[in-house]
């Protein structure tokens, strides 16, 4: 068991199904009381009442207060994991980018607007942000995806730093390919890139709960990510020759 969730009260918004949905479930049987967060209200209440948990449906940007309300009065963790897997180039129409931007990035922004307050007043609070490898590294066919989620990361990396010694955790989770309805919907490029490493929601749970054991702000669950990521930092023009090939190659086969 992981102490630091026993008995926290805690959020997870995109949580009808995938990721969100195995956060909820291992949340709560680590002892947390859990609420459950979906736009679909079918979805989330089907999930709380398997976990014993409190449905809270609605736009991830505005359930705050009333997710405090279902938990007494706390939320302990806010897991912001409600996300837009929007393809596309930089053609993608402005609608799409616009909306990317919102779920990806600024639902993180307003949540954390709103929990701020009491966190630091109290000197304890836990903000885990779903992004994706794509977020550290790039998701080739998907544009407005990579680059809000690069966004996604940008803020819990400064949530992190600035709010640390104030008694602020933040974790960032950057899977790859993860069994979901988002996997699927990405077509012919996460069947070349995403599929062959695609791992199941738990494990991303399970990844998630070591971190918050270790106290780690990076979450990995497929760890060859960090060598991805230093490859990116440290030789930059092969990085990109070699993102560029797998981009050809996913060309080719249209």
């Amino acid at each position: 068991m992981v102490e630091a969730v026993q008995d926290a009260g805690v959020v997870v918004t995109g949580a009808g199904g995938g990721i969100g949905a195995a956060l909820a479930r291992r949340f709560a049987a680590e002892g947390a009381r859990v609420v459950v967060n979906d736009l679909d209200a079918g979805r989330a209440k089907a999930v709380a009442d398997e976990i014993g948990g409190v449905a809270v449906p609605g736009d991830a940007s505005a359930i705050v207060a009333e997710a405090r309300d279902a938990l007494g009065g706390t939320v302990d963790v806010y897991c912001a994991n409600a996300g837009l897997g929007s393809g596309g180039t930089e053609a993608a129409d402005e609608e799409v980018w616009a909306q990317a931007w919102d779920v990806n990035v600024m639902a993180h922004v307003r949540a954390a607007r709103a929990l701020l307050p009491a966190w630091l007043e109290r000197g304890e609070g836990r903000f885990v942000s779903t992004v994706s490898a794509a977020g550290l590294l790039t998701m080739i066919g998907a544009a407005p995806y990579s680059v809000t989620k690069h966004g996604a990361y940008a803020f819990a990396e400064w949530l992190s730093l600035t709010y640390r010694h104030r008694g602020l955790k933040v974790h960032a989770i950057c899977p790859q390919g993860v069994r979901t309805d988002m996997l699927t919907a990405s077509g012919s490029a996460g069947e070349l890139v995403l599929v062959p490493t695609a791992i199941e929601p738990a494990d991303v749970a399970d990844a998630l709960m070591k971190g918050i054991a270790e106290d780690r702000f990076l979450i990995l669950p497929h760890p060859d990510v960090a060598e991805y990521y230093q490859a990116r930092a440290t030789e930059p023009n092969r990085w990109l020759t070699n993102m560029n090939h797998l981009q050809q190659k996913w060309e080719s086969a249209q």
